[in-house]
């Protein structure tokens, strides 16, 4: 059974119907996959919602809103050696569980799979796709798509073990860029990852999230990530690129002091990766520029965050 092999974690804060909508969705794929539903301290009767549901939705109750790193505390809930990530606006295609897990068993150092992404009621083909299609790194591994330093993490399948070693998402970054470091670590740990085409998810984006706070959060901690992994000539190049946006638009003064506060944690857990890694993360620079209006992922952010 698929469900051996694989389960699913959902992560929602405040998108009741959303969530709802994703589940109705979800229960189309093969029952024997488990659901976790990772609920960030929602206060708009999520949790009311959730108790309604049936015994195939495990529920993991956060006290507080983690962001992103909710999503370790669904991984570490799972015991399949796979698992597949959704927000409450986004859900796996029934067929497709199966064709990322195949990816996985086909290939055990990787560590990620990033499915095709269709966006809204008339599934156009969000942008992303195509960077990933026309990834610059080699296919080393043979998979049937493209390797990537990076993934979408509301639209992938991941290595349950490589998942963990790598430390998850980092509790820090809250929302925002948090695939970054991920891709980054995993990269650095030998593991590869992969946008497989065939795997399809669909998103229907909600229209609760701010997007300000969002572009501001991604940006801090972008510089944040090119310090706590780059050497010191790329740290100080996203700095002069973060601190002319910043200028641009007039909110200088507030993300350098945003960003301030980060210094110390970002100063200790310093650590600069290997040759071979900043060279990929140069040739990801250089896509990004080429892109500068679609999240590569890795790069920014991906289309497929949670507000």
């Amino acid at each position: 059974m698929i469900g051996d092999k694989v389960s699913l974690v959902v992560l929602t804060f405040n998108r009741c119907a959303e969530l709802l909508r994703t589940l109705s969705r979800l229960a189309d794929i093969d029952a024997s996959v488990p659901i976790v539903v990772v609920d960030n301290a929602s206060t708009d009767g999520t949790s009311d919602a959730l108790a309604r549901l049936g015994p195939r939705v495990r529920v993991v109750r956060l006290s507080r809103n983690a962001g992103a790193a909710g999503r370790n505390a669904g991984v570490r809930a799972c015991t399949t050696p796979y698992v597949a990530f959704c927000d409450d606006d986004t859900w796996w295609l029934p067929g497709s569980i199966a064709v990322a897990a195949a990816a996985l068993d086909a290939h055990p150092m990787l560590a990620a799979v990033t499915a095709r992404v269709l966006v809204g009621e008339r599934q156009r083909e969000d942008p992303t796709n195509a960077v990933m299609a026309a990834s610059p790194f080699p296919n080393t591994l043979g998979v049937r798509g493209s390797e990537l330093l990076g993934l979408l993490a509301g639209a992938c399948m991941v290595r349950r073990t490589a998942f963990l070693e790598a430390g998850g998402y980092h509790p820090r970054l809250f929302l925002g860029c948090e695939e970054a470091l991920l891709a980054i670590d995993l990269m650095t740990a030998g593991w590869h990852m992969a946008y497989v085409p065939d795997a399809v998810v669909c998103h229907f984006p909600s229209s609760a999230r701010d997007s300000a706070a969002r572009s501001r959060i991604t940006a801090r901690n972008a510089l944040w990530i090119a310090w706590l992994r780059r050497p010191a000539g790329a740290a100080w190049l996203a700095t002069r690129r973060w601190w002319a946006e910043s200028r641009r638009n007039r909110v200088a003064m507030r993300n350098a002091a945003d960003a301030l506060r980060g210094l110390p944690w970002v100063w200790r857990e310093r650590r600069v990766v290997p040759a071979r890694v900043e060279t990929a993360l140069q040739t990801l620079d250089a896509l990004q520029a080429a892109h500068p209006t679609v999240s590569a992922p890795g790069a920014r952010t991906s289309p497929m965050g949670q507000a």
